[in-house]
């Protein structure tokens, strides 16, 4: 199981007060008969619908739960072009932003991890991504082109936390995008706990490449 990952729809499922949906933990029981029947990819977050079917990919899962309960949109408005947009930051938040992370953050998990990757991922961070967040999607609001939170907001955030793992590698992370991610999980405190388990995990990481210096091009 991936905590980041799962965030967002469990952040949504905590503010719209969705009762009916049970939050479980499937960590060690993705690659059971039961559960590959429901999700052949055996990933997670994972939505078990009522009929037996499942939805899976958090950011799927999130339209889907937005669509359905979220009465007011305010999540994900309705207009066609801010949909646009948040369409397109979670599209960059699975394609662009994501596969930096896993070298950086995975070996909290006990995952092989490269350093010589992590740092090669990270200075990319720097150099590119984290401008495009803060310069294009945050240039004039303090969401990602919003006002108020959304999904794609969702999407990015918590998984900046895992950068945590790599100490170093956080202490020079901008103050914008520290700024920002730390703004996104104030804004849903009833996933508090959530959010504080995955930062004790990766703060509290001490093994191999916890003090791992960044390096940037000259």
């Amino acid at each position: 199981m991936c905590p980041a990952n799962s965030h967002g729809p469990i952040a949504i499922v905590n503010k719209l007060k969705l009762t009916d949906i049970a939050i479980e933990n499937a960590y060690g029981k993705t690659r059971t008969p039961e559960f590959l029947a429901m999700n052949p990819c055996h990933c997670c977050p994972c939505l078990e619908l009522d009929d037996g079917d499942a939805i899976w990919e958090s950011c799927a899962i999130m339209r889907y739960l937005v669509a359905n309960y979220d009465t007011e949109n305010s999540l994900y408005p309705n207009d066609a072009k801010m949909r646009g947009r948040i369409d397109m930051i979670m599209d960059w938040r699975q394609t662009t932003l994501y596969p930096c992370l896993p070298d950086i953050a995975y070996v909290v998990f006990g995952m092989p991890c490269s350093d010589a990757g992590a740092q090669k991922s990270f200075a990319k961070l720097m150099d590119e991504h984290f401008k495009t967040l803060t310069d294009v999607f945050l240039k004039d609001t303090p969401f990602c082109y919003s006002d108020k939170p959304t999904i794609a907001d969702l999407a990015v955030a918590p998984c900046l936390t895992f950068i945590k793992a790599r100490s170093k590698f956080w202490e020079v992370v901008p103050d914008k995008v520290k700024q920002y991610h730390a703004r996104v999980l104030e804004a849903f405190p009833e996933t508090k706990e959530n959010f504080d388990m995955l930062d004790a995990m990766c703060t509290g990481y001490d093994g191999k490449g916890k003090d791992l210096e960044p390096v940037f091009d000259a």
